[in-house]
């Protein structure tokens, strides 16, 4: 990868989100869970599919904190329509773990 601008870094809002409902989505071609994440007045919810299903289920998700890009364009992954980024990082096998701060913070809040 090359250089980016500090210019080119602003570009990417990057939001802290609460989840606030999340499903199986077995239809999806790799086992992943579709998220509905709050981030708060401004942006509101959006919703967004994540193959996250080895560290998590969708019942424990609901309440946790994660990090999202939530200005990319809207994008169809099977029959769901995927609104934001939800980020993570693989762990020693290549399993998603997702990104969120260690302590609860105010959703919405934008990273820089």
């Amino acid at each position: 990868m090359g250089d980016i601008t500090f210019d080119d870094f602003l570009k990417v809002d990057i939001r802290l989100g609460e989840i606030v409902k999340a499903e199986p989505y077995p239809e999806a071609r790799v086992p992943a869970i579709k998220l509905w994440v709050n981030f708060g007045d401004e942006i509101g919810v959006k919703k967004s599919s994540a193959q996250i299903t080895a560290h998590y289920a969708p019942d424990q998700l609901i309440g946790k904190q994660v990090i999202a890009v939530v200005n990319f364009p809207p994008r169809q992954i099977g029959k769901f329509m995927s609104e934001v980024l939800v980020l993570g990082l693989p762990d020693s096998s290549g399993q998603v773990v997702l990104l969120g701060p260690d302590q609860k913070l105010p959703v919405g809040g934008r990273l820089y």
